[in-house]
């Protein structure tokens, strides 16, 4: 398997929070099933892909396009679980952007577990920039560097001003 964005870190933390309570989506849209572990900037999940997955098209899978979605929500988890250990609600976060991504496959296989690794490139205030990535086995499946934001108060980001 390729290097894990944690190996070397000698603090990986478990999550006690149950991936529901960590993003601000309902399902069936909490698209992850565990938190296999975090550090400061880090965070790894996986989801197995089943039949019952949202977007599993029979004879095929899950079209590999929806790893950004995969990888936006670990990134999510990883802004829910600072957010929870502060003692703050979890907050609303947007995808603005990707950078380089690239998939090996066209679609994730009924059957594979996938392992989705988020890591902080760079954060300033409300912006963020994550590397991600998803194996299976030994084999990097998919990559892309995302840019998010998540504002304070998601009302906010909805707010707009209007001339009369």
């Amino acid at each position: 398997m390729p290097p894990s964005f944690l190996e070397g870190h000698n603090t990986v933390h478990s999550c006690s929070y149950p991936i529901a309570d960590l993003l601000p989506h309902a399902p069936p849209m909490v698209l992850l099933d565990q938190v296999l572990g975090w550090d400061a900037g880090q965070v790894i999940a996986t989801i197995t892909i089943r039949s019952d997955s949202p977007f599993f098209i029979e004879n095929n899978g899950v079209p590999s396009y929806v790893g950004l979605e995969y990888m936006a929500q670990t990134c999510g988890i990883y802004a829910g679980i600072e957010g929870r250990n502060h003692g703050q609600p979890v907050r609303l976060g947007f995808l603005l952007g990707t950078r380089n991504f690239h998939a090996s496959t066209g679609w994730f296989n009924l059957g594979q577990q996938l392992v989705v690794e988020a890591k902080e490139v760079y954060r300033q205030d409300t912006m963020g920039v994550f590397d991600c990535r998803i194996i299976h086995g030994d084999v990097e499946l998919a990559s892309a560097q995302l840019n998010l934001y998540q504002p304070q108060d998601a009302s906010d980001a909805f707010s707009h001003s209007s001339k009369e």
